[in-house]
């Protein structure tokens, strides 16, 4: 799938929070600024604006490797793991102790062993145009034959 503007990330973003519910993984690849944290913000707020609440300044939890975001009902959590060094870090955050309660957006995910089974992987990459980003999808578990294309 190409997105070929902000708008198309939005729309693709506003279209895809519509499959997630409690429990839901989605690991974001892609090199930096190909658009993981601008989706994550889009679909975010895209969900706020629906439960009508303020948007939330969505930031990349670079730094603070986590920010949680209660949305009405729904609780979602943004990881970002670009700092840590190896598996036992990761393991020490506890990320799918409680994974029934959250829907769980997690950037930089390969050090994540062993990989959670239900989940969706989004693939982020530079296209040829400038403003302009290629996605991947694959599902894992529960989402091995969703269509993706329909969204």
């Amino acid at each position: 799938m190409e997105l070929k503007s902000l708008k198309d990330t939005e729309n693709f973003s506003k279209n895809f929070s519509k499959i997630l519910k409690f429990g839901d993984v989605v690991f974001l690849y892609g090199e930096i600024g190909t658009g993981k944290t601008t989706f994550t913000r889009f679909l975010i707020n895209n969900l706020e604006a629906k439960k009508k609440i303020n948007k939330s300044n969505i930031l990349s939890p670079t730094f603070n490797i986590i920010y949680d975001y209660d949305i009405g009902n729904m609780k979602i959590q943004h990881y970002d793991l670009y700092r840590l060094k190896n598996n036992k870090d990761i393991q020490e955050l506890g990320m799918f102790d409680a994974s029934n309660k959250y829907i769980k957006l997690v950037e930089w995910p390969e050090l994540i062993n062993p990989k959670p089974k239900n989940r969706i992987d989004l693939f982020f990459k530079y296209s040829k145009l400038i403003n302009s980003r290629k996605v991947k999808i694959k599902g894992f578990g529960k989402w091995k034959d969703y269509k993706f294309n329909a969204i």
